[in-house]
C-alpha cells in the first residue's frame, strides 16, 4: 500500500474543447512520481503539479533506452462517475516488461492504487463527450547518471494524463495496410513482447515507408522467416477467414495487448473459434483470392478497434469486405466501448470504479 503525498497544482490550466481533443496533445494539471533506489525500494510517492523532469544529462535512460511504459484510459460513465478498464492487466504487463528490461517492478496493487489516485485528483479532466476519455501514461525511467552499460541504481515511476478523442482522425473507418517484408520488428528472445520505447522507435522507418506508398500502417511479419503475420503498427491484428478468427500467438515477439485479450475473451464467449497458431501471410492472400478473407482488424488501447479495408503484400492487394466494417469487428467495437463507457453491463467484471 502506497503512502501518496498530494500537493496539487494551485494554478489550473484552461481545459481544451472536448469536441476537438485529438490524441496526446493536452496534459492535465498534475502528475504522479515514485522514486526507486537500489537497497531501499520504492519510496516518496507523490502527486505534484505537472512540470518538466529534472534529470542529469548522463541519466542512463537517455543513453541506453532504459525505460518502459504503459497505456490505459479512464472513462466517464453516463451517471458522471469515472471507471478504469482492466488496470490489473496493464500492471501485470508492466511487471513482465520491466523484468525483461532490468527495471524494478511495481506490485499490481500499488500500480492500480497509483493510477486511481492520479485519476481521482484529475477527475475534472475526464471528458464526457462521446468517444472521449482520459488517457493514462505510466512509465519507468532509469535516472542514475552513469555512462557505463549496466543496470541503474535509481529510477522513477511516473504517471501523466491526457484528455483524448479518437486516435485516428478518420474515426472507425477501414484503413489501408502495407505488409512489411524488408525490415524486422522483433525476433525470438528479444523485446517484442514488452512495451519499451525502442520497439516503437525502430518501427517508424516502416511506417514512413508505408505512408510514402499511400498506406496508413504496417503489418509486420516474423523476424526469422518473414512469413507469419504478427502486429500491425502498434496494435495486435486479427483475421477472420472462413468463419475462424486468427491472431498471432504471444510467444515473445508480439505484445500481449489488453484489448487483444479482451477481444479473444468476448469472441469465445460468443461462440467463435479463435486460433492463436501462426498464420502465414501467403494463407491470408490466398484466402482473399478465394473470397474467404472476411474481416481484418487491429486492436489496442488507443484506437480500441481499427478495421482494415486493404492489404498490400508485394504485388498482391487484398480488398476486405468491400472496404466496409465487418459485423464481428463492429460488434467487438460496440461491446468494448459500451463496457468501457458504462453504457453496457460489465458481465465479465472488467471495470474498476475510481472512488
Amino acid at each position: 500500500m502506497l503512502n501518496i503525498k498530494i500537493t496539487p497544482a494551485t494554478e489550473k490550466k484552461a481545459k481544451p474543447d472536448s469536441k476537438h481533443l485529438g490524441f496526446g496533445i493536452f496534459y492535465t494539471d498534475n502528475m504522479l512520481i515514485i522514486d526507486h533506489t537500489e537497497g531501499i525500494g520504492w519510496h516518496d510517492a507523490r502527486i505534484v503539479p505537472y512540470q518538466p523532469l529534472s534529470i542529469d544529462p548522463a541519466a542512463m535512460v537517455l543513453h541506453y533506452a532504459m525505460e518502459s511504459f504503459e497505456g490505459l484510459k479512464a472513462y466517464r460513465k453516463p451517471d458522471g462517475s469515472v471507471q478504469l478498464f482492466r488496470p490489473d492487466c496493464n500492471a501485470e504487463r508492466m511487471i513482465n516488461t520491466n523484468k525483461r528490461m532490468c527495471l524494478p517492478t511495481l506490485p499490481v496493487e500499488d500500480f492500480v492504487q497509483a493510477v486511481k489516485a492520479i485519476v481521482k485528483v484529475e477527475e475534472d479532466w475526464v471528458p464526457s463527450e462521446p468517444g472521449t476519455s482520459l488517457y493514462i501514461r505510466p512509465f519507468v525511467i532509469a535516472t542514475e547518471p552513469h555512462l557505463g552499460v549496466r543496470t541503474s541504481k535509481t529510477h522513477q515511476f511516473i504517471i501523466i494524463c491526457s484528455p483524448v478523442g479518437a486516435y485516428y482522425s478518420t474515426g472507425i473507418n477501414p484503413v489501408k495496410i502495407f505488409v512489411e517484408d524488408e525490415y524486422t520488428r522483433a525476433c525470438p528472445g528479444g523485446t517484442g513482447f514488452t512495451k519499451c520505447g525502442g520497439n516503437y522507435a525502430a518501427s517508424l522507418i516502416s511506417q514512413v515507408k508505408a505512408h510514402d506508398l499511400g498506406y496508413e500502417q504496417t503489418l509486420w511479419l516474423d523476424g526469422v522467416e518473414h512469413k507469419y503475420v504478427e502486429e500491425v503498427g502498434s496494435m495486435n491484428c486479427f483475421f477472420k477467414i472462413d468463419g475462424t478468427i486468427y491472431t498471432a500467438p504471444c510467444v515473445g515477439t508480439v505484445l500481449p495487448g489488453v484489448t487483444r485479450r479482451s477481444c479473444i475473451d468476448l469472441l469465445k464467449h460468443w461462440g467463435y473459434t479463435v486460433s492463436e497458431e501462426r498464420l502465414p501471410i501467403a494463407d491470408v492472400m490466398k484466402a482473399s483470392e478465394e473470397g474467404k478473407l472476411e474481416e481484418v482488424f487491429g486492436t489496442g488501447t488507443a484506437a480500441v478497434i481499427s478495421p482494415v479495408g486493404e492489404l498490400r503484400f508485394e504485388d498482391q492487394v487484398a480488398y476486405i469486405n468491400n472496404g466496409e466494417i465487418g459485423p464481428v469487428t463492429h460488434k467487438l467495437y460496440d461491446t468494448l466501448t459500451g463496457i468501457q463507457w458504462g453504457t453496457l453491463d460489465d458481465e465479465l467484471g472488467w471495470t474498476v470504479p475510481v472512488e
